[in-house]
Parts: structure tokens; sequence; C-alpha cells
């Protein structure tokens, strides 16, 4: 049992670890408050795939990640990101054999990435609502951004970032025991 603990720990510091260097190091596009960084959500859904307690660790240390290297209103983006880690960990908890079917793990990514992408656009328009983003106007323009670049552009994002998770993850799984994949194939041996 500490033993198991001990690995937890360690594996979510390594993906902290991951998720503070990520932002510092990979490119990335600013139109601010909207922030595309390439592979940035990785280290967090691959949390994911271990437990919702990694997940909210994981987010909450990348989230200080960010707040190192952008501005407050991506930092706080980034500490939304609790929200579907949390959700999308307890329902790979609960259903682990769907990352053993394609088309249904590609439905649940793309209900991950609307509540990760309603979440945060909930947070830029509170910045900006409540005018604590500089030079804020709240107009038609807004919207179009808001939902156009951070709603469209976000959820391909965050579709990606999964994908290249689940690929990680699912290599990873062959050679280190990553609980939802154990789950998945014991649910598998029992049929």
């Amino acid at each position: 049992m500490k033993n198991n603990r001990v690995r937890q720990l360690t594996i979510s510091a390594l993906l902290i670890a991951m998720g503070i260097l990520i932002p510092m190091v990979m490119p990335k596009i600013v139109i601010g408050p909207a922030s595309f960084t390439l592979a940035s959500h990785v280290p967090l859904m691959i949390a994911m795939f271990f437990s919702p307690g990694m997940a909210v660790a994981v987010a909450l240390g990348t989230a200080f990640g960010f707040l190192l290297t952008t501005p407050i209103i991506i930092a706080a983006r980034a500490l939304s990101h609790v929200v579907f880690a949390v959700l999308g960990a307890w329902y790979l908890k609960k259903n682990p054999e769907i990352v053993l079917h394609k088309g249904a793990f590609q439905i649940y990514n793309l209900v991950i990435a609307l509540i990760h992408t309603l979440v945060e656009i909930i947070v830029v328009w509170l910045f900006f609502a409540t005018g604590h983003a500089a030079g804020a106007t709240v107009d038609g323009n807004f919207y179009v951004f808001l939902f156009g670049l951070m709603g469209i552009g976000g959820m391909i994002h965050s579709f990606v970032d999964y994908n290249i998770a689940l690929f990680v993850v699912t290599s990873i799984s062959k050679i280190v025991a990553i609980p939802v994949f154990q789950k998945a194939k014991q649910a598998v041996q029992k049929s």
C-alpha cells in the first residue's frame, strides 16, 4: 500500500514538472486572452488515466506553471482545468473499458473538450465582464472572439492534446501498470 502511494506521488510530481516545463519551452500562439501551447494539456490528461486525485494535483500544479509564464487570465483558465480533469478522470475510473473502443473514446474526448472549453470561456467572460482585463470591452466582436477563436480553437486544442495523451498512455501501459488500462483489461477478461 505504501509503495503504491509513493508511486502515485512520484508520477504526480513528474507530470506536474512536465506541466510546468511545457508552457516554458513549447511553441505557443497567444492572442490574448486565448493561448494555445502545444501539448500543454498532455500531462494533466495522462493523470486522468490514473485517478481523479492525481488529476486534481496535476491540474493545480500545471496552473502554477502557467502562473509563472503567462498573464493571470491565462493562469486562471489553466486553473479551471480542475473541472474537466475531475469529471473525465471519474468517468474513466467508472468506465475504464472505453479506452479499448476508439469510437467511444473519441466521443468521450469530444465531451471533455466541450466541458474544458465551456469552463474556460466562463473564466474569460468573468474577467471581461468584471473589468479585470486591461482595455476590455464586451461587445459583439468579443463574443465572436470568445466563441469562435476560444470556443472552436479550444475544442480542437483539447481534442488533439487528449489524443496525444491517449497515444502516450497506451504505449506506456504495455510496460507500466496504469489503473484505467488494468481495469479495462480485467473487464475484457471477465466477459
